[in-house]
């Protein structure tokens, strides 16, 4: 997006006055502009219609007072790219695009879409096909349908790919502070990542929710992430659905267990966007990140006036990682002195009901696990009673009023959660909201929002202080072939990847050769053709003698002479066999399009994608993030010293890595793929057992 556009876009954004085209259509729309607050001039269009809603309806763009601001459309798509050309010409701001009809419906949707793009020049459309938007903090909407939200001065900017889902979340009834809700359509002129790069600028925002199902522009969210993150605003993403990135068929281990989806989330931690698998968590991490902020750390102090509600608190964080810090002995005998005989003195703290809603005395419990605990975030579990039987909500108030005090005093981000959604009212949420308190709705999604939160702090140091460099980019091709595995294993050994001794032998000369390995041997058949040999039964292992060879390899070769046909070569790759490693790894290297090229790590050997212990990583890497991902893995306890066996020197493991990964700057105008599984590894050392390097034209 160019700087014009940019600019156009900003004043879409944020408009003085606003156009609607169309009849039926905007009668909502413009009732909902007035009813979000906007104060500026509204102008409908409609040649047909002398008024809509009571205000004076223009015939033409040209009778306009001026060039609009902000236009929203809604007319039969064949009508649209006039008006938008016509607003182009006289430099009106931008476009809502309401109306549909166009790429979504097939080829001639897609030509009008097309059309429609050509004639806006650097005007900017939002859609088509989209609802609009609206500007919680500046009182405006280019909205369709009645909505909802709330905006104490801050909060999220929210950007979907759905429509119904965007309004949907306008209606939820979860005090989610909304700074703006934007509904992005088929993204055929602003996408995505253009509305990130401008809202990241807003210190009103303070976290950015994105639902998307694909991005049209991969290298720019990477671009526009980074910069998000350098500006402190943190992006959460929840991503559905499914999409086909580059190759339709997968040949290679990599291939089958680096999908669409890895790749994204390999993207998402490289920039540090958080992912969450549910909208209820979607929303509840947005509030938190805007209310109290991300925290230092996921420690986290807690409160319940129930036996029960501790113990679901404390399981289901040992479950998820947050940590509850025990007090030491002199805050224990302090917090006994303050509670009722009948307590325990623990975190999470039930402070029993002997003194619930006396805040004269919870007030100090609440004070002193907090200040003495050292904990990052407090969290109150109260649920409250339901309408009608509020008899007792001001006891429950009492503790919450008493808490907020003891956090506000020591400065410390809070938390009041209800174990069920449904048992915390407006009333009381907004009453919290009001106080930088977070009001938020079930256990499970309070306690993974603060994971998730603190998690994302940790990435963010990280991140903050590395340089986070461009994709690689991959080099356009036409054609593709795959090296055998003695030219896949030479191009190896040249960057200094050992690999087991070896030697080419032909069956029609097998007898006269002589064979300078030492038995017991592997024998393999060499063709570019078969890169599974398990598949085919071109591999046997643990040959013991010559005249074994003889034997396996004519039954090797008549038998696949007679499958493969035209395909088959009569050579084969004889090994050494080498000891029993600490771990068998899969090395892959994939280009996937717009991502670029993949590392992907895991657990190898012929049962890899049964294993799926794999962490895939976009290039360029280091070996920091290398060692950071192999822990993550399952594989990663068998060279830790399990069982007292032998560890891994993760440092050397790593620099070998990063070797494998030298071959793209090398050859990085016909490297199509590497693949090396398994990669033995030892102690201080590794093999590669096998290996496949696909090249491009």
């Amino acid at each position: 997006m160019n700087s014009l556009k940019k600019e156009n876009l900003k004043r879409l954004l944020s408009p003085k006055n606003i156009a609607f085209f169309g009849g039926n259509d905007v009668e909502v729309a413009i009732a909902e502009a007035k009813r979000r607050g906007f104060k500026g001039p509204i102008w409908p269009v409609n040649p047909n219609r002398k008024s809509i809603l009571g205000i004076k309806c223009f015939k033409s763009i040209d009778e306009l007072p001026t060039s609009p601001d902000a236009s929203f459309i809604a007319v039969p798509s064949k009508f649209v790219s006039g008006i938008v050309k016509d607003l182009a010409k006289n430099g009106a701001g931008g476009v809502v695009c309401y109306s549909a009809g166009f790429g979504e419906t097939g080829t001639e949707g897609k030509a009008l879409e097309s059309e429609l793009i050509s004639v806006a020049k650097n005007m900017p459309i939002l859609g088509p096909n989209c609802y609009g938007f609206i500007n919680y903090l500046e009182k405006v909407a280019l909205w369709p349908f009645a909505h909802g939200g709330v905006c104490p001065g801050y909060g999220a900017a929210i950007i979907t790919q759905s429509g119904m889902l965007s309004s949907d979340i306008t209606m939820t009834d979860r005090s989610l502070p909304l700074t703006h809700m934007i509904s992005v359509g088929n993204q055929a002129s602003v996408c995505i990542e253009d509305l990130i790069e401008i809202l990241c600028d807003n210190p009103k925002v303070k976290a950015i929710g994105i639902h998307i199902e694909g991005i049209k522009n991969i290298r720019k969210l990477h671009d526009v992430a980074v910069k998000a993150l350098k500006k402190r605003v943190p992006i959460v993403a929840l991503k559905t659905g499914t999409s086909i990135v580059g190759e339709k068929l997968t040949t290679t281990h990599t291939g089958s267990l680096s999908g669409e989806d890895r790749l994204y989330n390999a993207l998402f931690e490289r920039v540090g966007i958080i992912r969450v698998g549910s909208p209820i968590l979607f929303l509840e991490l947005l509030k938190l990140l805007c209310i109290s902020g991300v925290p230092k750390d996921d420690t986290l102090v807690a409160f319940t006036c129930s036996g029960g509600g501790a113990t679901m608190l404390a399981d289901y964080s040992e479950e998820i990682g947050v940590q509850l810090p025990h007090y030491n002995q002199t805050t224990k005998t302090n917090l006994k002195n303050l509670l009722p005989d009948i307590a325990t003195v623990s975190n999470p703290l039930d402070y029993t009901t002997p003194i619930w809603g006396d805040k004269q005395k919870t007030g100090p419990v609440f004070s002193t696990a907090m200040k003495e605990s050292k904990a990052s975030t407090a969290l109150l579990l109260q649920d409250y009673p339901a309408e009608g039987l509020d008899e007792s909500q001001n006891l429950y108030l009492n503790d919450a009023h008493a808490f907020i005090k003891a956090a506000q005093t020591l400065n410390l981000p809070a938390i009041i959660c209800s174990t069920f959604p449904e048992n915390m009212k407006k009333s009381i949420r907004d009453n919290f909201l009001k106080h930088k308190i977070t009001p938020m709705l079930g256990i499970e999604d309070t306690l993974q929002s603060i994971k998730l939160a603190s998690d994302y702090k940790m990435k963010q140091k990280c991140l903050q202080r590395a340089t986070i460099t461009p994709l690689v980019k991959v080099p356009e091709h036409k054609n593709h072939k795959f090296l055998n595995e003695f030219e896949s294993k030479n191009s190896l050994k040249q960057i200094g990847i050992s690999t087991p001794k070896g030697q080419i032998i032909r069956y029609r000369n097998i007898k006269k050769t002589s064979i300078s390995l030492q038995f017991p041997i592997a024998l393999k058949l060499l063709n570019s053709k078969i890169i599974h040999k398990t598949e085919y039964g071109a591999i046997l292992t643990n040959i013991k003698s010559r005249d074994e060879l003889i034997k396996a390899t004519k039954e090797m070769h008549d038998r696949l002479k007679k499958a493969l046909k035209n395909d088959f070569e009569d050579q084969f790759l004889i090994e050494e066999m080498l000891p029993s490693p600490i771990a068998e790894m899969i090395i892959g290297i994939e280009p996937k399009s717009e991502f670029g090229y993949l590392l992907l790590l895991g657990t190898g050997g012929v049962q890899a994608e049964i294993m799926d212990d794999t962490i895939s990583i976009l290039i360029p890497t280091n070996k920091d993030e290398i060692i950071k991902s192999i822990k993550k893995l399952k594989l990663y306890k068998l060279m830790n010293n399990f069982r007292s066996n032998k560890s891994v020197n993760l440092d050397g493991l790593a620099s070998n890595i990063m070797q494998i990964l030298s071959l793209i700057n090398m050859n990085k105008h016909c490297l199509s793929s590497v693949e090396i599984n398994p990669l033995f590894v030892y102690e201080t050392s590794t093999y590669a057992i096998d290996a496949v390097i696909g090249t491009i034209k």
